[in-house]
């Protein structure tokens, strides 16, 4: 008889929260170390110094420690540029969290966040012609939209519905893009959203190429 059994819309998400609580506390850590009562804003200075990407590594810059220029592209996801900032990323993440871990499971959700910052890096890199660091999980965040918007695709196509909403989706994920890019005044590591969102898709595509391919929960039977 089945008795640990736990439907998987009702599971946690521990890899999610763990991610999230990781980059509230470093935030919160960085935050109050700025504030005039700590004066020890040197420690986020410090800290965007070893773990943000900074492109110059990668046409000849020297690193700070051995491997920065590898390590750089996984780390910079887990520091922001403010509180808002890593709220407005971690909020959307446990968003779009739940259908992932649904599909894709713990191991895997790790996995879209970990390539997803990696892809997000590599087309910053490729893409950008600034020297300024880029910091934030959003190419990571990209990721799951990513991913989120081939499943949604891939549903609508199973059931031979149209594909239109996922579509605007997308353009309106674009729109968005180009809009915090003009008020922030270029300030926008879009090329980081482009390269998460291209890297959630195709880990999607690969992992679960049909409706049918979901993470299985295993549950102790007697």
């Amino acid at each position: 008889m089945n008795t640990n059994f736990t439907p998987p819309v009702a599971r946690h998400a521990p890899v999610l929260l763990a991610i999230v609580g990781l980059c509230a506390l470093l935030e919160t850590v960085f935050t109050l170390a700025d504030t005039p009562f700590a004066d020890f804003s040197v420690l986020r200075r410090t800290a965007m110094v070893y773990g943000a990407f900074w492109p110059g590594l990668l046409g000849g810059w020297d690193e700070v420690f051995p491997g920065q220029r590898f390590t750089m592209f996984l780390s910079h996801a887990f520091l922001h540029g403010g509180f808002l900032h890593m709220a407005f990323n971690m909020l959307i993440l446990l968003g779009l969290g739940r259908e992932a871990v649904l599909r894709l499971g713990q191991g895997g959700v790790l996995l879209l966040f970990v390539l997803s910052a990696i892809g997000g890096g590599a087309v910053y890199g490729l893409l950008s012609t600034s020297d300024a660091p880029m910091l934030g999980a959003s190419g990571a965040v990209f990721g799951f939209f990513g991913a989120s918007v081939y499943w949604d695709i891939q549903a609508r196509r199973a059931r031979g519905l149209s594909i239109e909403q996922p579509i605007r989706l997308t353009l309106g994920l674009v729109v968005m893009n180009v809009i915090l890019w003009a008020l922030v005044g270029g300030m926008l590591a879009w090329q980081a959203h482009l390269g998460g969102f291209i890297t959630g898709a195709l880990l999607a595509r690969v992992v679960t190429p049909t409706p049918g391919h979901r993470h299985r929960v295993r549950s102790g039977t007697r």
